[in-house]
């Protein structure tokens, strides 16, 4: 019999707090060109992703995290006390190290943007050119955050308003107002478009865009303590967010098929050359509000790089206090920001940026081989999580918790086998060549794609092995975020947390 009884924090989340503090992470602008190589049918991606895996992964994720004694170190307690420390490592280590790849994905498109701004193609189109404008944007903003995120969270809100929710209301609607006026469009509408070709495998790959559009969930599910009438506002909160996703994700998408043909569709400047077309279809002169939109939408994503830096990062902080790392990554600067960590980070972001930006051919195998790289590294954490739960609901029946997923334990099963079925499919599916790309691109992208996962899948358990070389630090404590500062500390696409309190104490 489940023990839902169990003395809590102080609620203090609202319905709609919660869904404000979780909301942002549906806006990723930057993937909507990805979205576009499915045409309609991205509406039947978006949907399958939202109802079949990012609702399973919201619910469990909250049970789990409500669980007495599992409350803070989020992924790595869950999976370490349900299935061992080696397995709790291994999540948290994926989970971070997925961002490596993704900081590549949003340097990308960062750069494909100031190309098309500034009118300088080279940037984009010459490998050289583009590893250099990577490495120098990345480091950049990488050198700020050593000063501490006592500014970091600030500028991260203020890049979420101005640089994502502003020019994104834009452009939503100079595209409805685009598609009233009946404009000749790329894409068809219709019954026969809405569903893909499942004959054709290579169609259905584009879905791991589309689960990456809705990654992050397990982060904002540890507020689920602080939630009012939990069980009853956290499905809520959660359908609302999948709504929000489906529609913003879905119009956003089918804005970039239906002003771009399919054959000069660039991943990485997708977006914003389908803003630059919709802008000056209504006037050759709004060039300049093109323009400006468009470096907003940069400096949105820079925000959000920004705070990615520092977020998943404490997350290895916390690996690191515990002895799963050597003693140089315990600690931190005088502003309490873990220095070795962010430097060791920085430097795996440079490899992945010579890896994919030589290794992967045009912009388009480069771009698509990064997101799916990203993907694959995180549905590992995310399958770890499942297994996680399947031994929470049968083998520790009796631990207390103040949130259950709906439906008993038949409920809970039926919709962890979905959530867990929809990882796997989507893991395996990341393996095989997209049709967008012709034969030799394929094969350069499952090369650089298959010998990537396979150094990352291998190097936490290398760690893992050697941890009783490295100092123990029995005293540590994780510091649990609660909902009253939680906006400090949530980066702005929602995908992660930051575990320790910014300026706090633990410098070494």
């Amino acid at each position: 019999m489940e023990n839902t009884k169990v003395k809590s924090n102080k609620k203090v989340l609202s319905l709609f707090g919660f869904f404000a503090l979780t909301s942002s992470m549906v806006m990723t602008v930057y993937e909507y060109p990805t979205f576009a190589t499915s045409k309609f049918s991205l509406v039947f991606f978006v949907i399958l992703g939202g109802l079949c895996w990012f609702l399973p992964t919201a619910l469990i994720s909250a049970e789990m995290a409500s669980v007495k004694g599992w409350e803070d170190g989020g992924v790595f307690s869950w999976v370490g006390k349900s299935i061992g420390n080696r397995w709790g490592f291994a999540a948290i280590f994926f989970q971070w190290f997925q961002i490596t790849v993704g900081f590549v994905t949003m340097d990308y498109f960062i750069v494909g943007s100031l190309s098309i701004i500034f009118d300088v193609p080279e940037i984009n189109t010459n490998p050289f050119l583009k590893f250099v404008s990577v490495f120098i944007i990345f480091w950049l903003i990488t050198l700020l955050q050593f000063g501490g995120t006592k500014y970091t969270a600030k500028i991260a809100k203020l890049g979420f308003i101005i640089g994502i929710i502003i020019p994104s209301i834009v452009f939503f609607g100079f595209s409805i107002a685009y598609m009233l006026q009946g404009n000749p469009l790329e894409i068809k509408f219709g019954w026969h478009e809405l569903i893909p070709d499942f004959s054709k495998i290579s169609t259905l790959v584009v879905f791991t865009s589309f689960i990456l559009a809705f990654t992050g969930i397990e982060a904002s599910a540890s507020h689920v303590n602080e939630l009012k009438n939990a069980s009853k506002n956290y499905p809520l909160a959660v359908l609302m967010l999948v709504v929000l996703a489906v529609v913003l994700d879905a119009l956003g998408g089918i804005t970039v098929a239906a002003t771009i043909p399919q054959n000069q569709l660039t991943l990485n400047t997708g977006m914003i050359s389908s803003f630059k077309i919709l802008v000056t279809h209504f006037n050759p002169n709004l060039l300049w509000l093109f323009k400006f939109m468009a470096l907003l939408i940069v400096f949105g994503v820079v925000a959000e790089i920004s705070s990615w830096v520092i977020g998943p990062s404490k997350g290895m902080y916390v690996a690191a206090q515990k002895g799963l790392l050597p003693e140089l990554f315990q600690k931190t600067n005088k502003k309490g920001v873990p220095t070795a960590i962010i430097i060791a980070q920085g430097i795996i972001v440079t490899i992945w940026d010579a890896v994919l930006t030589f290794g992967g051919g045009s912009g388009n195998v480069s771009f698509l081989a990064a997101i799916s790289l990203t993907v694959v590294i995180y549905l590992v954490c995310y399958i770890l999580m499942f297994i996680a739960y399947f031994v929470l609901i049968y083998k520790k029946t009796t631990l207390e918790r103040t949130y259950n997923v709906p439906g008993g334990k038949i409920g809970k099963t039926i919709i962890a086998i979905v959530g867990l079925a929809t990882s796997v499919f989507a893991f395996v599916i990341s393996f095989v060549t997209p049709s967008s790309l012709n034969q030799s691109e394929g094969k350069t992208y499952q090369f650089v794609l298959i010998i990537s996962f396979i150094v990352v899948a291998v190097i936490p358990f290398i760690i893992y092995a050697f941890r009783r070389h490295f100092k123990q630090n029995d005293d540590y404590k994780v510091k649990h975020v609660t909902a009253e500062t939680a906006n400090k500390f949530v980066h702005p696409s929602g995908r992660g947390e930051f575990l320790l309190d910014h300026e706090d104490n633990h410098s070494k």
